[in-house]
């Protein structure tokens, strides 16, 4: 750690000494960072690749992810920064550090937007659009005036988010993430056992080992699957603020490694269960098949704990998401002010205003989906791997190796021209289906 760093490690205000986080509580909230809204999108993607590639898919990710942030705590202890931006900033000056706050506020930003509209979705329901369907709330109580969508995520925002998001510690979070871990291994115990059960009556159907191209699904229309899953293996703009409040830079290590088999584990068995659940007919967020109305009460019971499960879940990755925001915002408006957890004031306007502006935006526009997908994959994908691989390849301060200039060359490659298919495969099946 270099003197800069640990000269500025006090996040607290006062002289008082503060307490080292864990590495259980690292890796709860590393874990909470990685699992957040994309878990519901991974079953689609073994339907578009087929098992066998999208388990390796997220296998390499997970590989690549670990890569790059070996390389950023590298680069944060070999430099005098302590953040993301910081470290960019050292390599690419100002021009770097813009980059990365606002690949981080988009990133950010949209999914604490469409965290509250999932939310919104799960209790209250959705009855903008043709599809819409009623939440939890109005089918166990009917549609009254404090079960409607607004009413209910502002009080989810006042009530849950607005705590947890005061707190100026990760560490302070990580109790809050040890549940959100949990109630997404209870997601993933409830469809599994959903799945085996329906296998042994008899209602799935064989999934595809590797992928079938057909007249619907072409060969450009695979890469479209992997921003899906380096977006739900994206933690990094939280890796500073969580690995400094850590007392050696090899905890920060293990306590990603640890998280990245547990997401990935946790990843393939929501893909692998809720595939062979549904088959075909899964939706890009799973969530979705499980509003439909099932045939027993058993099972409309599972599928109402399976959705407020995954309500929950996403309550408490909203804060953990929001410091990293905060803390860029506030970087990028006021870099020459201290420390924000030292600014009582600053700390809590900031706070507020973005707990506002998320909410407001959630109330509307609750059909945002695509522009934050679209937005959120090529952030995603230069805070993942595309920044991580530059630095090493610029390499100001002499600490790369042949290997790391490999492994950068290779992560920076795979990323561009991916997420470029990606994209414009999106864009022209976008076209093609406003044309039709």
């Amino acid at each position: 750690m270099s003197p800069a760093a640990g000269a500025r490690m006090p996040l607290l205000p006062g002289n008082k000494p503060v307490r080292r986080a864990t590495v259980a509580g690292a890796v709860f909230n590393v874990s909470t960072s990685i699992i957040g809204a994309g878990i519901m999108s991974i079953p689609a993607t073994l339907k578009v690749l087929g098992v066998i590639p999208a388990f390796l898919l997220i296998v390499i990710i997970a590989f690549l992810a670990d890569v790059s942030v070996e390389f950023l705590m590298r680069f944060t202890h070999s430099g005098e920064s302590i953040t993301y931006a910081g470290v960019m900033r050292e390599s690419f000056g100002q021009v770097g550090s813009v980059a990365t706050q606002i690949c981080v506020m988009i990133t950010n930003l949209g999914c604490l937007i469409m965290y509250q509209i999932i939310i919104g979705d799960v209790l209250s329901g959705n009855g903008s659009s043709g599809t819409g369907h009623s939440g939890v709330l109005q089918e166990w109580f009917g549609i009254q005036w404090w079960n409607s969508r607004d009413i209910a995520i502002l009080f989810t925002l006042v009530f849950i988010f607005l705590p947890l998001v005061l707190l100026r510690r990760v560490e302070s979070l990580k109790y809050s993430s040890a549940i959100a871990v949990l109630l997404a291994v209870v997601f993933v115990g409830i469809s599994s056992a959903m799945a085996i059960y329906a296998i042994f009556e008899g209602k799935t159907s064989n999934p595809k080992l590797i992928p079938s191209l057909d007249k619907q699904t072409s060969f450009f229309d695979l890469f479209t699957a992997v921003p899906v899953i380096v977006t739900a293996f994206t933690f990094h703009f939280n890796v500073h603020p969580i690995g400094f409040e850590l007392g050696k830079p090899s905890d920060m290590i293990s306590a990603v490694r640890i998280s990245l088999v547990l997401c990935a584990a946790i990843y393939f068995s929501i893909g692998l269960f809720g595939y062979l659940l549904f088959g075909d007919a899964i939706m890009s967020d799973i969530l979705v098949n499980f509003d439909k109305s099932s045939d027993s009460a058993v099972g409309a019971l599972l599928n109402d704990v399976v959705r407020l499960s995954y309500a929950l879940h996403l309550m408490l990755v909203f804060p953990l998401l929001n410091f990293s925001l905060r803390v860029n915002l506030d970087e990028l408006l006021f870099p020459k002010k201290p420390l924000l957890a030292t600014d009582t004031r600053r700390f809590v306007i900031l706070t507020l205003a973005l707990l506002v502006f998320s909410y407001l935006a959630a109330i509307a526009f609750p059909n945002i989906w695509y522009i934050f997908q679209f937005l959120g994959s090529t952030s995603a994908v230069c805070l993942a791997f595309i920044f991580p691989g530059a630095i090493v390849l610029r390499d100001v301060h002499g600490i790369s190796t042949r290997r790391d200039r490999i492994m950068a060359t290779i992560m920076v490659f795979l990323a561009v021209v991916t997420s470029a298919i990606a994209i414009s495969t999106n864009i022209y099946n976008f076209l093609g289906t406003s044309h039709d």
